[in-house]
């Protein structure tokens, strides 16, 4: 019997640039958030799992919003994060509120989920080409040492209202990643994609391959993480803003040379929403998607398989 990969999504950040809780926010036609587009594509692609990691506080208003209209489609679980998660019962300052990012979300999902998997942003739409190629690639070719990463071209990435993060992916011969290089300060100015890493200026090319936080694992590199989590914590415990990446942890196990990780090419669009600016072009996407009928517009009113 074929195992189906699970799909989790990351939706527990804080949001603070964009001003608001956007993981829930209506952006579809039909009232739909963005990662609804992304779980329709799952369960097209054949994804037999979505896993929601949420903070705890919000799970009883998150599961009203969501499950009504995925009950009998996909099955449903839940992670919670936060700063607690994991800690080693560390006392962090209480100026400290957001938990450590991405990777350490992740983590929070340890024993949640037993099979292949692909994780991915709840504010990014990422399109159906990537979830059909991510599908494939967790279910014939993964391994608990190769992994994926689908790589989407920087200059389709870029906010015009803010500066934005990125991981800047390096691939060998054979298209596996050789480093992820997370730019956290990458904005436009004059036409030109410019980096602002370390009180310096750098251009960057606009097919740059970057990481959108759409990775495909086995529960193999959870249990890979954990020991580099602590190891984090005990240089970052007392730091406000330090985080702890899932493209700066894929570069470790890179380097570690514990597995490596391919890049997936995709040529579907990515857009996101990073600042408030953003959600009225997001909005109009999903529209022009619905109009064109890639989604119906009431995306839940249909048959998936």
């Amino acid at each position: 019997m074929n195992i189906k990969p699970t799909l989790i999504i990351l939706a527990a950040g804080m949001a603070s640039r964009y001003g608001g809780n956007k993981q829930t926010e209506s952006f579809g036609p039909n009232g739909e958030t963005i990662m609804e587009y992304s779980i329709y594509d799952a369960i097209k692609a054949g994804f037999g799992k979505v896993i929601f990691i949420i903070r705890e506080e919000f799970a009883e208003a998150f599961a009203a919003q969501i499950e009504p209209k995925l009950s009998g489609k996909i099955e449903i679980d839940y992670a919670y994060q936060s700063l607690d998660s994991f800690s080693n019962d560390i006392q962090f300052s209480k100026e400290r509120t957001k938990p450590f990012g991405t990777a350490h979300a992740l983590l929070c999902c340890k024993g949640k989920v037993n099979e292949p998997f692909a994780v991915i942003n709840a504010d990014d739409f990422y399109g159906s080409d990537a979830f059909n190629k991510a599908y494939i690639f967790l279910t014939q070719e993964i391994q608990d040492d190769l992994f994926a990463c689908l790589g989407y071209e920087l200059k389709n990435t870029v906010s015009e209202f803010g500066a934005v993060t990125r991981g800047e992916i390096k691939t060998n011969a054979v298209n596996e990643i050789v480093s992820i290089n997370e730019r956290r300060e990458i904005i436009l100015k004059g036409g030109e994609i410019i980096s602002l890493e370390k009180d310096k200026q750098e251009i960057l090319a606009p097919d740059t391959k970057v990481s959108m936080n759409f990775f495909c694992f086995t529960p193999a590199f959870i249990d890979w993480m954990e020991d580099k989590y602590y190891q984090f914590l005990s240089e970052n415990w007392d730091e406000l803003k330090a985080e702890f990446l899932i493209p700066e942890v894929a570069d470790q196990l890179i380097n570690s040379g514990s597995a490596r990780i391919k890049v997936i090419a995709t040529d579907a669009k990515w857009f996101g929403v990073t600042f408030k600016e953003d959600a009225a072009l997001v909005k109009e996407e999903l529209l022009k998607l619905s109009n064109e009928q890639t989604y119906p517009i009431d995306l839940w009113d249909v048959k998936l398989h």
